[in-house]
């Protein structure tokens, strides 16, 4: 298993890399979207639907958001005058919104599994404010500055991409060293509170370190240092949901395209919760 996960990193680093840095606006943003579609259709098996025409029928109708948000802000419209598209902002913090009762839910898991299992409604609009929402998020970052530098929103998605990675390693090696009080028993037992807190740290060294090496003024780093927590706390939320929703449907992994580390939905759940968040802090220091 080990060797199967470094592999198929040594092979998703580079693809990542290509995408986030050399494809052009539009071809970047459907590529997106065609991740996110694969995040839908793991999805569709959270909402335990078996048959395939149901499945591909949650899958469209993400992919009619999509087609509708694309519709209303392309890629290249979300910014103006260096600022995020006064509309835009009301998504994203639905999505805020969304992550914050996601937060109670689990929780107060399995207390509270009867609030959004009774059919699949409720887990089909959780699937679209998860998935949703990263996809413009990440065709916000991609866009920034992109008439000044090609290559300014790359760096904010590497960024992101950084937060979420640090905190995945930072919380995996506190836990396996110094974890001793269980996070989540319920949702995941494997997780401690020293992970957690582990993973937060290790993002925000990340986040230090990313704005020492790129001389950002240090007069911010605090500001930066406390939304990188606040970041790191929520991808973490993000990563609980999923087992959430695994755990209800008794599933170990969300899907098998990506030998030795499950889905696509494995791969991203962090980053659902982590980019939104992203943006907003983002957008809020463009204003101060």
């Amino acid at each position: 298993m080990l060797k199967q996960r470094i592999l198929t990193s040594l092979v998703l680093a580079p693809l990542a890399l290509i995408l986030v840095f050399y494809t052009p606006l539009t071809l970047f943003s459907y590529i997106a979207a065609g991740i996110v579609l694969l995040g839908a259709w793991e999805w569709s098996a959270f909402m335990g639907l078996c048959d395939k025409v149901k499945r591909f029928g949650f899958v469209a109708a993400t992919a009619a958001f999509l087609a509708l948000l694309n519709w209303h802000w392309p890629i290249e419209s979300l910014w103006q005058n260096g600022q995020l598209v006064g509309d835009a902002n009301y998504l994203f913090t639905l999505s805020f919104a969304w992550w914050i009762v996601a937060t109670y839910l689990v929780w107060r898991y399995p207390a509270m599994a009867k609030a959004w299992n009774e059919g699949i409604v409720m887990r089909a609009i959780a699937g679209f404010l998860t998935l949703v929402p990263l996809w413009l998020a990440l065709n916000t970052l991609r866009s920034a500055g992109y008439g000044e530098s090609t290559h300014f929103g790359s760096m904010l998605i590497l960024v992101v991409l950084g937060i979420v990675w640090s905190a995945d390693i930072g919380a995996y090696f506190t836990g396996k060293n110094l974890g001793k009080r269980k996070l989540m028993p319920k949702v995941s037992p494997n997780k401690t509170i020293e992970g957690l807190l582990g993973g937060v740290v290790a993002s925000v060294v990340f986040v230090l370190a990313f704005c020492h090496f790129t001389n950002v003024d240090m007069s911010v780093w605090p500001i930066y240092a406390v939304m990188t927590a606040f970041i790191a706390l929520f991808s973490a939320v993000g990563d609980l949901l999923e087992s959430m929703f695994k755990r209800e449907v008794g599933l170990k992994d969300s899907g098998s395209c990506l030998p030795g580390h499950g889905g696509i939905l494995d791969r991203i759940d962090s980053l659902t919760a982590a980019a939104p968040i992203f943006v907003l802090c983002y957008a809020w220091t463009l204003s101060l």
